[in-house]
């Protein structure tokens, strides 16, 4: 597990590394002296979840990327439709979210770039009740309000267990 960690922040690196070095091609020196300090800034958003977290804690971006001139702006959000929202109004460069968030933008006609993916982790989200409730399964939470941030990883899950919750009646 530690090799995939290791493996996947170095990925996330080298893709930022590629960025910056897109960005950072100047025409001539004078255009370097020109630029302005938010242009040398790469911004980005995350949440409580994922590797972005432990790259962030070290700080290792922002040590490399001020070799070359640049510095990291971190921003984060509750969930992965805000972070996307914020990419798509320019808010932010880049972000990482879950699988979901990027399907309910792209239906929307956000016009998004995947530049990495990482494997789902369905067993890091649950529906979930009161331990005294009487809602015991899906089927239970007919004629009942749900709270979830709609267009999420939990807004998906929630739609495909009643859609799953259908095919047993």
């Amino acid at each position: 597990m530690k090799k995939k960690r290791k493996i996947w922040l170095l990925s996330i690196f080298s893709i930022i590394m590629l960025i910056v070095s897109a960005c950072g091609q100047e025409e001539n020196s004078s255009t370097i002296a020109d630029a302005k300090e938010s242009d040398k800034t790469i911004r980005i958003g995350y949440q409580k979840f994922g590797t972005l977290n432990i790259l962030k804690s070290k700080g290792e971006l922002e040590t490399h990327l001020k070799e070359v001139g640049y510095t990291v702006d971190w921003t984060e959000f509750p969930a992965g439709p805000q972070l996307l929202e914020a990419l798509n109004v320019g808010s932010i460069d880049f972000g990482h979210t879950g699988e979901a968030p990027p399907i309910f933008a792209q239906a929307a006609n956000a016009p998004l770039v995947y530049i990495a993916n990482q494997p789902a982790n369905p067993s890091g989200e649950a529906i979930v009740v009161q331990k005294d409730s009487p809602i015991k399964n899906v089927k239970d939470l007919k004629g009942k309000k749900v709270g979830l941030n709609k267009g999420s990883n939990v807004h998906y899950l929630l739609v495909k267990a009643l859609d799953g919750s259908r095919s047993c009646s």
